[in-house]
């Protein structure tokens, strides 16, 4: 198929960028590079710079690049910078996902993956969140997702869209090409902030409240491999399901527990210090598995941290200035 991928200079994006050429998809870009980097594309792929917020450029790109599909993965995606600025997170998300689906609809692409999330669901009250747990996000970043989905449950009734809505858990880790680097605006994924303590580049760890309602009062969330996350893309754009799947390993780790797992996997002691809770922050999020395999014929092949660390870690220590050059 020909892919249009919105967002695709950004970490998930990229990798699954290169997870749909290996299986023969012709791919083009749309992003307009705020937060991601060009680096991350493979030679050859075609990048359109634009935003979504502008309706005329991507019904141009769209146009242009005549997709049969579009996979999409450009969003603002910080739960603590949505708390703070809720109307980035509806303009972009929310206003440009419409742009997104009436340049589909004026140049008859009928089928969309879209890269939604478990911040949807909120604070379910239950230990492991099925896709039928219901949506009640605590924060703007989770709210606009789920608007998103249900704009695509409208279109698909009254347009006929297929979609699939990939709710994934925390994505983490890296190949051996592409990791983790987000500089704008700062930061806030705790795997890659524990490494630039390992490298040096800060003095220590935050653990963002220790008071929730866990076994060692940190935020326990399922984390789910970048890799893992990719497959599931190109399964979903290959299938013809249409609705939405949880993407997850059905295992939970603490943020205490990710710190201990960083100090094993990278020798260094690595010191942490709480400091207050960030807005927004549920108390554990994880997935409960198996409607993905059922659908899709996917389950995650890394489920433990440990090794999910280590090709985190090795790609940082490879790039430790992420995609700047040295």
């Amino acid at each position: 198929m020909k892919i249009l991928v919105t967002g695709g200079t950004g970490y998930i994006g990229s990798v699954a960028i290169r997870r749909l050429m290996a299986a023969g998809h012709e791919i083009s870009v749309f992003d307009n590079v705020e937060r991601g980097h060009r680096e991350s594309l493979p030679a050859g792929v075609p990048l359109v710079v634009g935003d979504l917020r502008d309706a005329s450029a991507i019904r141009s790109a769209m146009a242009a690049a005549k997709p049969d599909a579009v996979m999409h993965f450009a969003a603002y995606a910080l739960v603590g910078e949505s708390m703070r600025q809720p109307e980035l997170y509806f303009g972009n998300n929310v206003v440009g996902g419409v742009n997104l689906l009436e340049a589909m609809r004026e140049c008859g692409v009928g089928r969309i993956v879209f890269s939604s999330s478990c911040a949807t669901y909120g604070e379910p009250g239950t230990d492991l969140i099925d896709e039928t747990t219901p949506q009640k996000p605590t924060n703007p970043y989770g709210e606009s997702k789920l608007m998103f989905e249900k704009m695509l449950a409208w279109y698909a009734k009254l347009h006929g869209l297929g979609y699939v809505a990939l709710r994934y858990f925390n994505a983490c880790g890296a190949t051996d090409e592409l990791g983790e680097d987000h500089r704008v605006p700062c930061e806030t994924h705790v795997i890659p902030l524990v490494l630039r303590v390992a490298l040096g580049q800060e003095p220590k760890a935050r653990i963002f409240g220790d008071d929730y309602a866990t076994p060692d009062g940190t935020c326990i969330r399922d984390y789910v491999h970048v890799s893992d996350l990719a497959d599931a893309h190109l399964r979903a754009i290959e299938s013809s399901f249409t609705g939405a799947l949880n993407l997850g390993t059905g295992h939970g780790y603490s943020v205490k527990e990710i710190v201990e797992s960083a100090r094993r996997i990278t020798g260094h002691p690595i010191p942490a210090e709480v400091t207050p809770r960030r807005g927004g922050d549920p108390d554990r999020l994880v997935a409960r598995v198996g409607r993905a395999e059922e659908v899709l014929g996917w389950k995650a092949s890394f489920t433990e941290i440990d090794s999910i660390m280590e090709t985190a870690w090795k790609w940082h220590k490879e790039h430790p200035d992420g995609y700047q050059p040295r």
